[in-house]
């Protein structure tokens, strides 16, 4: 059910407040998702994540937890179950929410990025039809197009917004401040000075064009000048790094091997102290998982390195993560072995 009677949605509205400490909530809440392509809150939703929080909470404290706090007093029991369930469902709601918010994060990422490649040949429209002599809102309107995707919905919102009363300077602000890029905001508060100083806004959007134009020119030719730099890093991630650990896993047990016939045929009456230098002294699956831990890590920093070099931010470099973390480890596994298979007749 859709309606305000919804159980699910009366749970979902009772964790947005209105406002909290005199600040809004709801509309900040709203302008965030709208970012993302939501338009209204998903009340329904948040009650459901609230519901599926306290399924998990319980099974983990009744499975795990409870055994352990038997045997207990009675009051000690009860305020111990009490805190334990507090913290455990707070904890599994704060990974949900951390979880939506970093795929909200992605998507707003995305939606600007999209944005940003249909900008300029939005404003090529656009300049067209004023040349044309239609006026900056009949122009906006009839540059509209389906091929622009997102950017032709934005725009539709934002002309249909002066089409019921609201000034354009207003409209194309309200666009600017939804999306946090530096490319937009530049370029369009460029145009959105002209029309307030009423100025000749079609060599403006003329200029704006070419500067569009000539950034995007550059950052491809950055991008093609540091190619071999992300094929280095790539090539260390996922060959060098893991058969290195490899080499090093197997180099560390040939050595126990070694070690340890050498520990037991030595006379420890004789040295007065004895060595120990058997594989109980040293787990080397320790080293193992330290090694598929550190490749993890290796991965995950290199991924947003690349990023950089690449895109010049961040998040850009989510989506080498799952390349660079998995192939690195399923290398190490794989060069394990065959090294196994190598140094196994030594130990």
């Amino acid at each position: 059910m859709a309606d305000d009677s919804s159980l699910f949605k009366k749970f979902g509205k009772a964790f947005v407040p209105e406002k909290f400490m005199g600040k809004p909530i709801r509309s900040q809440l709203r302008f965030y998702l709208s970012k993302a392509g939501f338009q209204e809150i998903p009340y329904n939703f948040f009650g459901v994540l609230f519901f599926v929080s306290a399924f998990i909470t319980y099974f983990v404290f009744f499975l795990f937890i409870l055994p352990l706090l038997q045997g207990l007093p009675l009051l000690i029991f009860f305020f111990s179950s009490f805190f334990t369930w507090l913290v455990l469902q707070s904890f599994i709601v704060a990974v949900i929410i951390f979880s939506i918010l970093f795929y909200l994060n992605i998507s707003i990422y995305n939606r600007t990025k999209e944005i940003e490649s249909k900008i300029t040949d939005f404003l090529v429209l656009v300049s067209t039809n004023l040349k044309g002599g239609l006026s900056l809102e009949q122009s906006l309107w009839a540059s509209i197009r389906p091929e622009f995707g997102l950017l032709a919905e934005e725009m539709t919102i934002a002309s249909k917004r002066v089409m019921t009363g609201d000034d354009l300077t207003d409209a194309l602000l309200l666009f600017i401040k939804k999306y946090d890029s530096p490319i937009l905001k530049r370029n369009f508060m460029l145009i959105v000075g002209e029309i307030k100083s009423g100025g000749k806004i079609v060599q403006v959007i003329d200029k704006v064009i070419v500067s569009l134009k000539r950034t995007k020119s550059l950052k491809e030719e950055m991008a093609s000048s540091t190619v071999s730099y992300m094929i280095f890093i790539g090539v260390i991630v996922l060959v060098v790094a893991p058969v290195l650990f490899a080499l090093a896993f197997q180099l560390l047990d040939v050595i126990l091997s070694f070690t340890s016939q050498l520990g037991s045929s030595l006379d420890s009456s004789a040295l007065g102290f004895s060595l120990d230098f058997s594989e109980d002294s040293f787990e080397t699956s320790h080293f193992r998982i330290f090694s598929i831990l550190s490749l993890f890590v290796i991965g995950f920093f290199s991924s947003l390195i690349v990023s950089i070099i690449e895109k010049g931010d961040m998040k850009g470099g989510l989506k080498y993560i799952p390349v660079f973390t998995v192939v690195s480890i399923i290398m190490y596994l794989v060069a394990s072995t065959i090294l196994n298979n190598l140094f196994g007749g030594m130990i």
